[in-house]
């Protein structure tokens, strides 16, 4: 898969439950962006909070290769240019003198007309590369409307702390294996604290790395870097298309940058009034929703789904045998309750991973375990040769620096008790996958973003799928209402995020990124159009 939006749930990787919010990757080797010159001159002064510093215009480089590194497929119909641009590690303080690497590619079609400027686009995460989302949004065969690519260039960046940009990486393979083995649902005390010294051993690490630099890779410190982005490839005004925690960054950026913004589309909304406690509730709540749908799919498509009597009945005991003796990969690894419950969430996201999840969970009875695993890599961003991408790195710093109210571990205990009632399949993991940004758990500090209205913003197009996991319908209006000039657009369908899932989204959303058109109050979208 060459894009995917992504929101990674309970916001940690604690228990390999930390279902982020963002876009699937190749493993593939990617090329290394080109430095930007240091003798361009300054265009603006950036996402300044404080002080003084100047971007400098991109230097982009051509880069033919990018298509066939990041998504395995050339692609003769776009130009590739690479380019890295400097920011202030801290807005607040922007003339100290140091700086992070944030890398960028540009797309552009070769048979652009009427060019309307830039389209930046994020998958979400926190922790998706946005290098690499942006190669697979124009890759042949995605379906990426070219209605938008022949009148953007469509420019993707990998934020701060991910991937090609200065990243932040200080979790092992060996710590996030145990993590994602991890019992999901830790019951008895000793479960429990067994996880704890498992998170607290995982992100030590992390402290002593990166120490009181941990805040600086905050969500309101990457939505200031968006501005800096802005300014380098050459826009007077920023059009936006965020995914999942995309979304988030969007809201972030509007509220600091109103007047900046020609169109932004928020699509898969997050509330960012709610603590980290009620979005990791939320989340419980909307993958109980969507595997409630997997089980009605189930019974309707028999022949896809061997284990249509009973879907949940099946997950279940599946985790139960697992407990005692779980399957043996090919690889070596077993195939723990952590590991099969991983799998299960990442088929979640999307309903086209329904049937895989289904065989998958037959094939465990006969002990085979690849497809859980083939599952459960996919979330975890682990390659075969075992080792992981930095989407969890990046996750965690970001998540644990953007609340400052944290629970504590005894909260926790609580959350799961009652959370199991409600949601009886991800209420538990979920309560317990808050571990990680715990009081006395992860080492770094905090930087709150703000959350209140974007004032005067142009209108913002925020979309909502109903049968989301990751990012629940409910979220949608909150987050419009917030901005003050949100306006709805929502699509009935399954899975994580809509644009452009149907010809009724797709036409909605073109409108708005084309000519400024907002669909009329109360617009929905059938599941299939």
């Amino acid at each position: 898969m060459s894009r995917r939006t992504r929101a990674i749930i309970g916001g940690s990787v604690a228990l390999g439950v930390a279902l982020a919010l963002g876009a699937c990757t190749s493993s593939s080797p990617k090329p290394k962006p080109a430095p930007t010159s240091t003798s361009a001159s300054s265009t603006g002064t950036g996402g300044l909070a404080g002080g003084s510093f100047h971007v400098r215009p991109a230097a982009w480089t051509a880069c033919p290769q990018l298509s066939q590194q990041m998504t395995g497929v050339a692609n003769k119909g776009f130009r590739f240019d690479c380019a890295t641009i400097q920011v202030p590690q801290d807005w607040q303080k922007p003339d100290n003198g140091k700086t992070f690497d944030i890398a960028m590619v540009r797309a552009r079609s070769l048979t652009q007309k009427n060019r309307i400027g830039s389209l930046l686009v994020n998958p979400g995460g926190p922790g998706g590369s946005g290098v690499q989302f942006a190669a697979g949004l124009v890759a042949p065969g995605q379906g990426f409307p070219t209605a938008i690519s022949n009148r953007f260039d469509i420019v993707g960046f990998d934020p701060r702390g991910v991937g090609e940009s200065t990243e932040i990486k200080c979790l092992t393979a060996r710590s996030q294996d145990s993590l994602f083995a991890a019992e999901p649902d830790p019951a008895s005390q000793a479960d429990f604290d067994k996880v704890v010294a498992l998170n607290k051993a995982a992100t030590a690490p992390c402290g002593a790395k990166y120490g009181a630099s941990l805040p600086l890779f905050s969500t309101e410190q990457a939505a200031r870097d968006m501005d800096a982005i802005r300014i380098a490839v050459g826009d007077s005004k920023l059009n936006y298309l965020g995914y999942s925690y995309g979304t988030l960054l969007g809201a972030v950026y509007a509220q600091l940058f109103p007047t900046t913004i020609r169109a932004a589309v928020l699509d898969g909304a997050i509330d960012p009034k709610q603590s980290i406690v009620a979005r990791s509730e939320g989340q419980a709540a909307g993958f109980e929703h969507a595997f409630d749908d997997f089980s009605a799919w189930c019974k309707k498509n028999k022949a896809q789904c061997p284990i249509a009597d009973n879907p949940r009945e099946e997950v279940m005991s599946a985790l139960a045998k697992a407990r005692v003796d779980p399957a043996v990969n090919s690889d070596g690894r077993k195939a723990t309750a952590g590991w099969i419950f991983t799998g299960v969430a990442e088929a979640m996201y999307s309903k086209n991973e329904w049937p895989l999840l289904a065989q998958s969970l037959a094939a465990l009875k006969t002990r085979n375990a690849a497809g859980i695993f083939q599952l459960a890599d996919n979330y975890a961003e682990r390659s075969p040769d075992g080792t992981y991408s930095n989407l969890f790195d990046d996750n965690d710093a970001v998540n644990c620096a953007d609340f400052a109210q944290q629970p504590t571990l005894a909260q926790i205990r609580t959350y799961q008790t009652e959370w199991r009632k409600k949601y009886p399949m991800f209420g538990g993991p979920l309560a317990a996958g808050l571990i990680t940004c715990a009081a006395k758990v992860w080492p770094g500090t905090y930087d709150p973003y703000p959350t209140g209205p974007a004032k005067g913003a142009p209108p913002i197009l925020v979309v909502g799928t109903t049968g989301d996991p990751a990012t629940p319908y409910a979220q949608t209006a909150k987050l419009a209402n917030m901005l003050g000039d949100g306006h709805v657009l929502t699509w009935e369908g399954e899975g994580h995020t809509a644009y452009p899932q149907t010809t009724c989204i797709t036409d909605a959303v073109n409108d708005y990124l084309l000519n400024l058109t907002v669909p009329k109050p109360g617009k929905t979208c059938p599941a299939t159009s």
